[in-house]
């Protein structure tokens, strides 16, 4: 009944969709069913993984999810040179660093009923901001080579030249989530917060829990952004800092 009320939703979203011609009807239709059959199986296999609760099978789905992300996240950086490695490199640093950080002071154990959702909303946000970073600084690269360009003439380095358009990439990239930890609370209640509620659990308890998490994701963000810019940034310049846009950028960004 939940589910069917819920789906009803959706249908009405079609339904506007489709009266002003928006041209999401087939969009919402493959997300709604795509979601049903992804968290039904999901389901089953957390429900297998928390029965035998082995350290193996949860860095095997972690993995997965990594794998997944950093796919995900490369697609959005098309043009780039070694996209996929850039993104499993900045998604995974920071998901092993959030993660080790969070064991070692024992906010959570090692266990897979809570590493596995921790590792999910990690993993969930920095492929988010992983590709948010890569396809600005490509798009920005390729729109800004004259300026660049010039930089490099009157003598400045690669860095330099191209610092402020990371800069803007990152700034670019957390600005919805700082927007989002500055007015937690007051416009939202996030997700983990508003779950425990529901579940049962007291406002204060759901508090302690949703501020842990908000801070984990604000710093696993952070970290992969500035890795991504990072590595992102390299691939543009040779190493005697000469601008080389690879093959595809252009068409990339549009």
């Amino acid at each position: 009944m939940r589910l069917a009320g819920s789906l009803s939703l959706v249908a009405l979203a079609a339904i506007l969709s489709s009266w002003q011609k928006a041209g999401l009807g087939k969009e919402l239709t493959i997300a709604t069913v795509r979601s049903f059959i992804q968290l039904i199986a999901i389901g089953y296999a957390l429900e297998l993984i928390f029965e035998l609760d082995t350290i193996g099978w949860t860095l095997a789905l972690i993995g997965v999810m990594l794998a997944v992300a950093a796919y995900t996240s490369a697609g959005r950086g098309k043009g780039i040179p070694d996209a996929k490695l850039i993104a499993t490199t900045s998604i995974g640093s920071a998901t092993i660093l959030t993660i080790g950080l969070l064991v070692v002071f024992r906010v959570f154990t090692f266990e897979a009923q809570s590493i596995i959702p921790i590792a999910g909303m990690v993993i969930g946000n920095t492929m988010t901001t992983c590709s948010l970073v890569m396809g600005r600084l490509r798009d920005d690269v390729n729109s800004q080579r004259d300026t660049i360009e010039t930089a490099l003439a009157l003598g400045a380095t690669s860095r330099q030249a191209v610092q402020p358009i990371v800069r803007r990439s990152i700034r670019s990239a957390m600005t919805p989530l700082i927007d989002t930890t500055q007015t937690v609370g007051l416009i939202k209640l996030p997700g983990a917060m508003t779950g425990m509620i529901l579940a049962g659990a007291s406002p204060i308890e759901a508090v302690q829990l949703q501020i842990v998490v908000m801070y984990m994701l604000l710093g696993a963000t952070a970290i992969t952004a500035l890795v991504a810019a990072y590595l992102t940034a390299r691939v543009f310049f040779s190493k005697y800092h000469q601008l080389q846009l690879p093959a595809g950028t252009a068409s990339a960004e549009n």
